[in-house]
């Protein structure tokens, strides 16, 4: 917890661009503190799964996701000073440049923006590998480019020894003597992380174990000077919300008026092939009254017989196809609940299982539920990048026409056709429930497959952007609990 209530810390790890070293930045920085007894909140800034699942390892705390595209500027100040207020740190990690967001025109879902918003001050973080005097010029038009945006300093990364560093230092010294130099990096293979198609290999089958942990932070302690970037980045709480004095966001509870017999229960696919969950989401349903039940379809585990609703996230089905297919008993609930009406909610890596079945890049087909008259095909290049609003166009498990929901589109696969040729939506196996708005002069289409109660998508929603969303599906989840007869077959009931 936090030794001094009225002053905090807290910073944004930024970069020039992507593979810079943010993430080892912030994840040796958040071993370090910890190393030093201090407790750190983690922030990751964008849509991403892989670094806060990371973060967790290192700061041994759930780390949460900021971002000023998918999420309003109230969202994101609420968790921000909520979670700062249990902790002594609040390190932000940056998305792709510091300055780089939604489009170039504008500062939104930029790094920047998110510090500017939440007030704290930015560490730059600096690829200076075959750079020298230049790097001076660079660090000069970062700073300058936005003269409301607060820089503490900065970090030089992989440097190819301390002649390097004190060349680098001169430099700057000669251009931007007000910016501090918290020290350099050197190139340390002992410390890099894998990466695969989308991105670091996640923190569920890579544990950074502690001799890890205690490499990089060791590295850090011995590289950089910590104490002076805590000192240059005092975040004293006066004037501002504590973590018992935020307004929360609005949530409204629906679930006792439908169920008596108890929180609904949803049972949700959490492993190594679905590991793509905001915390938030999560945590939306929790509020909304429904109680979680985490399982493992990779390592045999099925639906409870209790549950009254699925959640099935995104992640890396593909890698883990074989595991699925062969889980015949969680393939076999599946159908069964959705036959029966069971609200189930899918997204990305959860689609694909909810298909006929998964081609692998290697030529491999395993089969896989069975709910759409469709499959899906690895590719070997992405198929598709980008944040993506969705309009409600029926009704469906998150809401009515018209409600508005953001997120992010990201995946290697792409949808095909079964042997039968049955996918045109209206033919009685599915409907599209969403409107993708279109992003730079794209022209709107349609997503969101569902059919029955079964919703599922590429898209990976934020609730937070819409948190009614979340209440609506615990809704439906408890509607249907209370439809259940005593032997656990449905009622007959009217309505979605």
């Amino acid at each position: 917890m936090a030794t001094d209530p009225a002053t905090k810390h807290a910073f944004l790890v930024g970069g020039t661009h992507s593979g810079c070293g943010k993430t080892t930045v912030a994840l040796g920085l958040l071993a370090a503190l910890k190393g030093r007894g201090l407790s750190a909140q983690p922030f990751k800034v964008g849509p991403d799964f892989i670094d806060p699942g990371l973060h967790a390892q290192m700061a041994g705390t759930q780390s949460r996701n900021l971002d000023g595209w998918m999420l309003g500027r109230s969202w994101n100040t609420y968790l921000f000073r909520r979670l700062i207020g249990e902790a002594d740190i609040a390190l932000i990690e940056g998305v792709m440049g510091i300055f780089d967001g939604y489009d170039g025109q504008t500062e939104s879902g930029s790094s920047a923006e998110m510090a500017k918003w939440l007030d704290v001050p930015a560490v730059l973080v600096v690829d200076a590998r075959s750079m020298a005097r230049s790097v001076a010029a660079l660090i000069y038009g970062f700073t300058r480019f936005d003269p409301l945006l607060n820089f503490a300093g900065v970090i030089f990364n992989r440097i190819g020894g301390d002649g390097h560093l004190q060349y680098l230092k001169e430099a700057l010294a000669s251009a931007c003597p007000e910016i501090t130099v918290f020290g350099g990096i050197p190139r340390e293979d002992l410390v890099r992380i894998p990466e695969r198609h989308l991105g670091l290999v996640t923190a569920d089958e890579m544990m950074l174990d502690a001799a890890w942990q205690e490499r990089l932070a060791k590295l850090l302690e011995d590289r950089l000077d910590i104490g002076l970037l805590l000192e240059k980045t005092r975040y004293p709480m006066h004037g501002r919300l504590a973590a018992g004095h935020v307004e929360a966001v609005p949530v409204p509870n629906e679930v006792t008026r439908y169920s008596t017999a108890g929180p609904p229960v949803i049972a949700v696919a959490r492993d190594a092939a679905f590991c793509f969950y905001y915390p938030d989401n999560l945590e939306l349903l929790e509020r909304a009254g429904a109680q979680l039940h985490f399982f493992s379809p990779a390592n045999g585990e099925t639906l409870p017989d209790n549950c009254t609703g699925a959640y099935l996230g995104g992640g890396y089905p593909e890698l883990f196809a074989a595991a699925i297919s062969g889980n015949a008993e969680f393939l076999r609930s599946i159908r069964e609940y959705a036959a029966q009406g069971m609200p189930i909610y899918a997204e990305c890596g959860g689609l694909m299982t909810l298909g006929s079945f998964i081609d692998t890049v290697e030529g491999e087909r395993h089969e896989m539920a069975g709910i759409f008259p469709f499959g899906t095909r690895m590719l070997s290049r992405r198929k598709a990048l980008g944040y993506t609003e969705v309009v409600l166009r029926r009704h469906c498990l998150l809401g009515d026409p018209g409600r508005v929901i953001r997120g992010h589109e990201f995946h290697y696969s792409e949808i095909v056709e079964s042997e039968d040729g049955e996918r045109k939506a209206g033919d009685g196996r599915f409907e599209f429930a969403y409107e993708l708005r279109g992003h730079k002069g794209e022209a709107a289409r349609f997503e969101g497959f569902q059919a029955g109660s079964v919703l599922a998508s590429y898209i990976h929603l934020h609730w937070g952007s819409a948190p009614e969303a979340a209440c609506q599906f615990v809704r439906h989840c408890a509607q249907w609990s209370g439809n259940r007869t005593p032997s656990g077959t449905q009622r007959a009931t009217t309505g979605n």
